[in-house]
C-alpha cells in the first residue's frame, strides 16, 4: 500500500496563525561541541502544523485531547476535492461524496499555499452551512489543508458547531499530490493531558498496492518518505 505524509514538518519558517507562539527549536546539547548527544528544546502551541482541534478548544468543559478514542483517528477516510472554491458551503458539499464518509479531508487549493512564506489569509474554509451540513452527514472528523477550517478573522461558530456536535477538526495538512478518494487515515496526536489540542502526524494508507519499498537506513539521512 502505498503511504502518504500529510503532515507539515515542524520548523521555525512553518506558518502559524496570528496569535499563536512561533515554534521555536533550540540546541540544548550538540556533539559538535563536546556533548555526548544532540537534545533540542522544542516550544510550540498546541495548534501548531499539523493538529487536531478537540471540544476543549472551544468550551471550558469540552473533552480534551488525551481523552479522544484512538479508533475516531485511524480508519476508512474519504479526500474530496473542492480545488476553485474559496467558502466551502452546504451547496458544495452536497455535489461530493460527503455521505457514509466518518472522516473527510477536504483537498482546496490551500495545499499550495505552504510554499509561500508566511501566514496567507486567503485560504479556503467551511462556512456555518458548510459545517451544519456535516453534522447533519454523520461525520466525525474533518480535515482541511490550512491552519484553520474557519474563515480568518472568524469568530469562532464553525468550530464550534463542528465541536459541540463531536466532530474534530484535523488542520494544517498537506494534501497536494493525494488523488480524491479512498484511504486509511493514521492520525497520532501528541497525548497532551488536558489538551485543547495537539500536534499530529497525519499519514493515509492507500487502497492501492504501492510496490516494495527499500528499507531505511537508521544510520544516515537516507530515509524513503514515499
Amino acid at each position: 500500500m502505498k503511504i502518504y505524509d500529510i503532515t507539515v514538518p515542524l520548523s521555525p519558517d512553518l506558518p502559524i496563525y496570528p496569535g499563536d507562539p512561533a515554534v521555536t527549536i533550540e540546541a540544548v546539547t550538540r556533539i559538535a561541541r563536546g556533548d555526548t548527544a544532540n537534545v533540542s528544546r522544542l516550544s510550540l502551541s498546541t495548534h501548531a502544523g499539523t493538529h487536531l482541534d478537540v471540544p476543549r478548544h472551544c468550551r471550558d468543559g469540552g473533552a480534551t485531547v488525551d481523552q479522544l478514542p484512538p479508533a475516531l483517528l485511524v480508519g476508512d477516510a474519504r479526500v474530496v476535492e473542492v480545488r476553485e472554491v474559496h467558502a466551502i458551503g452546504a451547496r458544495e458539499l452536497a455535489r461530493l461524496p460527503v455521505r457514509g464518509a466518518e472522516r473527510l479531508l477536504l483537498k482546496t487549493g490551500n495545499s499550495l499555499l505552504w510554499d509561500r512564506p508566511g501566514f496567507q489569509d486567503d485560504f479556503a474554509f467551511l462556512t456555518e452551512e458548510g459545517a451544519r451540513y456535516l453534522v447533519e452527514a454523520g461525520v466525525r472528523l474533518v480535515g482541511i489543508d490550512y491552519l484553520s477550517i474557519e474563515r480568518f478573522g472568524g469568530d469562532g461558530t464553525v468550530h464550534r458547531l463542528l465541536l459541540d456536535a463531536g466532530i474534530v477538526v484535523l488542520e494544517g495538512v498537506n494534501l497536494e499530490g493525494v488523488a480524491p478518494g479512498g484511504y486509511e487515515l493514521i492520525c497520532l496526536p501528541l497525548k497532551v493531558a488536558g489538551g485543547d489540542g495537539a500536534p499530529a502526524r497525519a499519514l493515509l494508507r492507500s487502497r492501492e498496492p504501492g510496490g516494495e519499498r527499500p528499507a531505511p537506513d537508521l544510520h544516515t539521512t537516507r530515509w524513503p518518505l514515499s
